[in-house]
């Protein structure tokens, strides 16, 4: 064998063990990289750090009556605790929102993806 011949067969050999360590990372958990942080009704302030993006995720058992996403992907709020009930309130990246003075705190939300 040539010396080029050992280089393509090395690079090839880089190429498949690189496919195989991406395919076996990709099965892992997505997170959104920064924090998500609310309120609760008696002004307690609760950090959450790089959530899963897949999934309902609570808030707490008090909830949420101001929500601030400083994550890289959009979120949506709702008033039940699985991501459901009533009107959900969309939250773009980087933006925040807080509930009307006669509403029920949010419970629960998700990530876009």
């Amino acid at each position: 064998m040539s010396v080029t011949d050992h280089r393509r067969l090395g690079v090839a050999a880089g190429a498949v063990l690189l496919t195989a360590a991406v395919a076996g990372c990709s099965a892992l958990g997505r997170n959104a990289v920064g924090t998500i942080s609310y309120s609760t009704e008696k002004n307690a302030l609760v950090t959450v750090s790089n959530p899963l993006v897949t999934g309902c995720h609570r808030l707490g058992p008090a909830g949420a009556v101001r929500v601030i996403n400083n994550t890289m992907v959009d979120m949506v709020l709702f008033p039940g605790e699985n991501c459901s009930g009533g009107t959900s309130t969309y939250v773009a990246t980087t933006l925040s929102d807080n509930i009307a003075p006669v509403a029920k705190p949010w419970r629960s939300y998700s990530l876009v993806h």
